[in-house]
């Protein structure tokens, strides 16, 4: 566990285009950590919601909490053997005509610090696209991960945000970490999937970062946990994705001591 003195790791989970395993990397990815003994939060930060619809309502959400209307540990809801979480609201859409104060961008750091001391790792997800919400993660995040498919388009998709990126470390948040690349939807047996994961690896290098080592399979389980409302590895703990995860899981939580060390 990690030395009280220390404040959690804040990862964001984030790709311009959708459809790339980006919420289902985060719950994944909160909840693996988790079972690892972390003690985390999951942050739904998309306005769509897609980690929020089996939860509470009543409760403040993000946008609540971003608005100032509550405190951040009012607003989050426990869960036994999973993430805590701070679900997300349709109102977060509104936030980009709301937050025009001087600062704006800083505007999750802000409200994300009484919960700092209280986790090992606070996960969060972001709209597929380079929002207001989206720059308010990356200006909070000590680190960002990119999930994608192993498809030109995902790939493309790299080199814009990494743009945004840039942007943000020279004007908001110089210390943030690019902490790799990880593919998603994977289908071994495909020669175009082979080929893909193998540009994927000269675009981590390009960006001057890595290919994590795991690749997450396709399977149909992920829905399924989804609409049954379970986790992954409650629901098939020995499925493709759930034991890729785990993997991946491991290798995260290993690169991140070293880069808060």
């Amino acid at each position: 566990m990690k030395n009280k003195d220390k404040t959690a790791h804040v990862c964001v989970i984030t790709n311009n285009k959708g459809g790339v395993g980006k919420s289902t990397t985060a719950e994944a990815l909160a909840d693996g950590l988790v079972i690892r003994s972390f003690k985390t939060l999951l942050i739904d930060l998309d306005p769509q919601g897609s980690l929020s619809t089996n939860f509470v309502q009543s409760h403040a959400t993000t946008y609540e909490v971003m608005t100032k209307q509550a405190n951040i540990m009012d607003a989050v809801q426990h869960r036994k053997d999973r993430a805590d979480i701070l679900t997300s609201s349709k109102s977060l859409a509104r936030l980009t005509a709301e937050l025009v104060d001087t600062g704006k961008e800083y505007r999750l750091r802000e409200v994300l610090a009484p919960a700092l001391p209280c986790y090992d790792y606070i996960i969060v997800d972001t709209p597929p696209a380079l929002s207001v919400l989206t720059v308010n993660a990356l200006t909070a995040a000590s680190s960002l991960i990119i999930p994608a498919q192993a498809d030109i388009y995902s790939l493309q998709g790299i080199g814009q945000l990494m743009e945004s990126v840039d942007a943000i470390r020279t004007y908001t948040n110089p210390v943030l970490k690019l902490m790799g690349i990880l593919l998603t939807r994977h289908n071994a047996r495909s020669i175009l999937s082979r080929d893909m994961a193998d540009l994927a690896q000269l675009t981590a290098e390009k960006i001057e970062t890595f290919l994590y080592k795991t690749v997450i399979r396709e399977s149909v389980t992920v829905k399924e946990a989804q609409a049954n409302r379970q986790s992954l590895y409650e629901y098939a703990p020995k499925s493709n994705p759930a034991l890729d995860y785990m993997d991946f899981v491991t290798e995260f939580a290993e690169r991140s001591v070293r880069v808060d060390a």
